[in-house]
């Protein structure tokens, strides 16, 4: 009852992919487990360097002989305002004095062409490394980029937030579109419009995305048990992408506190910030976010607030300090479990099968 266009494509059993959580929770256990469950798991390399990616690939290699994917940010030119850094800075030292920090007016500014070097090399060792499958986030690659990547036999999927960026997806001769709800957790995916323009709720996003376009459609956001997964197939998607629901797994590299923060959190605890990164992204609330709301519109873009916040993030985690800490998670807390991999692909496919047999060909 699980065979469609997009199992076929990806070669794996069930049309469940796990969320490349970018910042250490994919480890290669984790993705390798969800492979070998019969779905599709994914490395999370928007902050690799390129000789981490060709280390892990090669580490998941030896732990599973089936299909695995990565995920890429595509970079994004930004600009860099001095007066935002200056603020940025003022705003955030009495946190780093609340956490034994030194004070930062000066730091590395990020550089776009450093950035793209980057990604262009990230793109090399996935060629080389012969990874079938290759999604991006906050972007469309290069026609360039997308013509080397076809030319490997890879299958490229895309990260849409609505009906526009989707065709868009399309039109670039992609092969798979995920579309993200308002509902999920981490980074918005957008690309083409601000955030706040395209939070639009999965339910609704799915059946305008698949009567527009005529590649796959994999759901995400709030999806974390069968009943998302065979909502999401009755409006036309052919699969689901889950990120909480993984990221709280025995598997999973995510750091202790933020797993047992998701664990006890409510569905109306999540809010939007882009004060740990300058992009929005969906996490539980806590002290950081509520010191830096007011903030908000004063600080730099990505990928400059992303680096300011750095040292805060982790000297709060090494403190085991929840306050400073980025705890990215979806709307749907409740249902997440402290589980293995294995359990939790048992207990959807149970469930979807229990909810009855529908035909997605």
């Amino acid at each position: 009852m699980f065979t469609n266009e997009m199992t076929r494509r990806m070669n794996i059993e069930y049309p469940i992919i796990q969320a490349p959580m970018a910042g250490g929770i994919t480890t290669s256990k984790l993705v390798a487990e969800t492979s070998n469950a019969g779905g599709l798991g994914m490395i999370g390399a928007g902050y690799m360097t390129p000789a981490q990616i060709r280390e892990q690939i090669r580490e998941i290699k030896q732990l599973t002989s089936n299909p695995f994917g990565i995920n890429l940010f595509v970079p994004k030119k930004f600009k860099v305002i001095e007066n935002n850094i200056k603020s940025a800075n003022q705003f955030l030292n009495p946190i780093r004095q609340q956490l034994n920090l030194h004070q930062r007016d000066n730091f590395e500014i990020p550089n776009f062409n450093h950035a793209f070097a980057t990604f262009m090399e990230q793109i090399k060792v996935v060629r080389q490394e012969k990874v079938p499958i290759c999604s991006f986030t906050f972007g469309i690659p290069s026609e360039e980029v997308i013509t080397e990547l076809k030319q490997s036999n890879i299958i490229l999927v895309g990260t849409a937030t609505t009906v526009t960026e989707a065709v868009e997806i399309e039109k670039a001769q992609m092969d798979i579109v995920v579309v993200q709800g308002s509902e999920a957790g981490g980074h918005r995916g957008n690309f083409m419009n601000d955030s706040q323009e395209g939070l639009v709720g999965l339910m609704s996003l799915i059946p305008q995305v698949v009567d527009s376009v005529s590649i796959p459609v994999v759901a995400a956001g709030g999806v974390m048990d069968g009943r998302g997964l065979m909502a999401s197939i009755c409006l036309g998607a052919k699969g689901v992408q889950m990120g909480t629901a993984f990221l709280t797994c025995k598997e999973s590299g995510a750091n202790k506190i933020h797993k047992t923060a998701i664990l006890h959190a409510k569905e109306d605890q999540t809010v939007l910030t882009r004060s740990f990164s300058g992009k929005w992204a969906r996490g539980i609330k806590n002290k950081f976010i509520t010191e830096m709301q007011e903030h908000e519109t004063l600080l730099p873009d990505f990928p400059i607030q992303n680096t300011l916040t750095q040292a805060i993030r982790r000297a709060s985690a090494a403190q085991n300090n929840q306050d400073f800490m980025s705890l990215w998670s979806g709307q749907s807390p409740r249902l997440a479990k402290n589980q293995t991999v294995q359990l939790l692909m048992n207990s959807i496919i149970a469930e979807a099968k229990k909810l009855g047999s529908v035909d997605t060909r």
